[in-house]
């Protein structure tokens, strides 16, 4: 499926959401159901990927087992600060209870993890549009 999936987009990068496999198959899933339209990564950790989003490009969803979940495409980056970021914002992630506290309790223990966070610390917040879905949940 990966390699059609490659054909159909050439220039499409694959990967996957988070930092572990039940992350990964969760917001997949969101994205999939059409809750997730948004994601964000720390400056740093945007750059130091081996793939990085660009917009108008494709982007292959991979699941905890690397099985493509979806296709998506960039819309928009915006660079933004934690702190900066809105209740807006927030709710296009899609996850939890849409809530802006949540969206933040969720982004620092993920930040944390990362290793390192600070309220002012730059994001990339990454919009994109769901364009095909490979397997459902």
């Amino acid at each position: 499926m990966l390699e059609t999936l490659k054909k159909k987009y050439p220039t499409a990068i694959s990967w996957s959401f988070g930092d572990n496999p039940e992350l990964a198959d969760e917001l997949a899933m969101l994205v999939v159901e059409g809750k997730k339209t948004a994601t964000c990564s720390s400056l740093s950790g945007f750059f130091s990927d081996s793939v990085i989003p660009v917009i108008g490009g494709f982007n292959i969803i991979l699941n905890s087992k690397n099985e493509p979940v979806c296709v998506i495409r960039t819309r928009s980056l915006q660079l933004i600060r934690f702190n900066e970021v809105t209740a807006e914002l927030a709710k296009r992630e899609g996850e939890g209870d849409l809530s802006l506290a949540y969206w933040q309790e969720g982004h620092k223990a993920f930040f944390n993890r990362e290793g390192y966070f600070s309220e002012d610390m730059e994001l990339v917040f990454e919009e994109f549009e769901l364009i095909e879905v490979c397997k459902r949940y």
